[in-house]
């Protein structure tokens, strides 16, 4: 092999045009982890929504909780189950009404479709993930509400203690919790009764059912009793799967719109990467002559300039890395088109996303430097000795 301190010499001697190639390189690896990380942190928040040992049950053929409708007998039946935990309280079962409300965001004052949770008192038992972070939980049969963390930030008029319209009907914030990032971080949470009657609904029918199932291995069982049952008209799911079903379209969007990106600027870093290892080539025209003269083969010169093109797309990749890294944990937010309401959430830059992105850095060099390798194999060496 020729010696790797070849390499690092040559690219200390042609640091200029290695340096744009680092550049071009490490913009690309940064889009493609941004990219990677704004759709893997929506998903995550949604998915974080759920516990594995939640079901929570809808109407058959709904797509979401707002298209459904489970009346207060069914969700009874529910109740009763024998696969549903209990405490001393009763059963783990949470009946809650979904409906939107707008507010004014912070940043431009426009207004946002907000998703609000009409709750009951046992929704604390049974989403054991959301905690009270200031102020207090609402009081059942008032006109109360707390709100997320993410939309106290998002929204104006949310504090503690502020007065809210919420369908028509006047509501006191009393508290906010914090649901570790997740979706429900995005929404206001009131009395379930009192937001049916705010929305002319029906009393007693909810647009969902979430249940604490004794073992999350019984979640099947427990599905086919359900939707078995003729009382009920239904369908089960185990609460991460279906906000993980729920993530599937905007993170689809937000791939198809970032992918297309992605893969223009790595054709543009693949043919910086060329023109920098191109251009080494035919600088070292007498340099490689007299490497094939002292006995390295074509395969060694190949290796070579291989693994100098993999050393810039390296760097490249180290350096776009640390330029994204800043924006993990950054909130942002965009349209939840399952319900029509605006999802705070934050980027997630995980180690199996810098891993990809450093990957992706070096398929970019190996793709930009293997061509000139073999044209440097090639060269004619007799042609090249006779010039020295």
């Amino acid at each position: 092999m020729i010696p790797i301190v070849y390499n690092l010499e040559s690219l200390r001697e042609r640091w200029s045009g290695s340096l744009v190639a680092v550049l071009g390189i490490a913009g690309t690896v940064a889009v493609f982890v941004a990219t990677l990380s704004l759709a893997n942190g929506f998903r995550a928040a949604l998915i974080a929504s759920g516990l594995e040992d939640n079901a929570i049950v809808r109407r058959a053929g709904a797509t979401a909780e707002m298209d459904s409708a489970v009346s207060i007998a069914q969700a009874r039946v529910i109740e009763d189950h024998p696969l549903v935990a209990r405490d001393d309280r009763g059963a783990l079962v949470s009946p809650e009404v979904v409906a939107l409300a707008v507010f004014p965001a912070r940043v431009d004052g426009n207004d946002s479709n907000v998703q609000v949770r009409g709750v009951g008192p046992r929704v604390l038992a049974v989403r054991r993930g959301v905690t009270v972070a200031e102020g207090r939980f609402l009081t059942p049969g008032t006109n109360e509400a707390v709100v997320g963390s993410n939309a106290a930030k998002a929204y104006a008029g949310l504090e503690v203690g502020r007065t809210i319209q919420i369908g028509g009907h006047e509501w006191t914030v009393v508290g906010r919790f914090e649901a570790g990032g997740s979706a429900l971080d995005s929404e206001v949470w009131c009395d379930a009764t009192l937001l049916s009657q705010a929305f002319q609904r029906p009393v007693g029918v909810s647009q969902s059912v979430t249940a604490t199932l004794i073992d999350k291995t019984r979640l099947e069982a427990f599905a086919n009793a359900i939707n078995t049952d003729p009382r009920m008209t239904s369908q089960v799911d185990r609460e991460t799967a279906y906000y993980e079903k729920a993530s599937q379209q905007l993170t689809l969007l937000i791939l198809g719109i970032g992918v297309p990106i992605v893969i223009i600027m790595a054709i543009g870093s693949i043919f910086g990467a060329l023109n920098t290892m191109y251009t080494a080539v035919a600088e070292r025209g007498r340099e490689i002559a007299t490497l094939r003269a002292l006995g390295f083969g074509a395969t060694n010169v190949i290796a070579s300039f291989t693994i100098e093109s993999l050393l810039i797309a390296a760097v490249g990749g180290v350096l776009g890395c640390l330029i994204v890294l800043p924006v993990n944990g950054i909130t942002t937010g965009t349209m939840n088109f399952q319900t029509f309401s605006h999802m705070s959430f934050a980027f997630r830059i995980t180690p199996e996303l810098l891993a990809g992105g450093f990957a992706f850095a070096l398929v970019m060099g190996l793709l930009g430097g293997l061509p000139p390798a073999v044209r440097a194999a090639r060269m004619p060496v007799g042609a090249a000795l006779r010039d020295l």
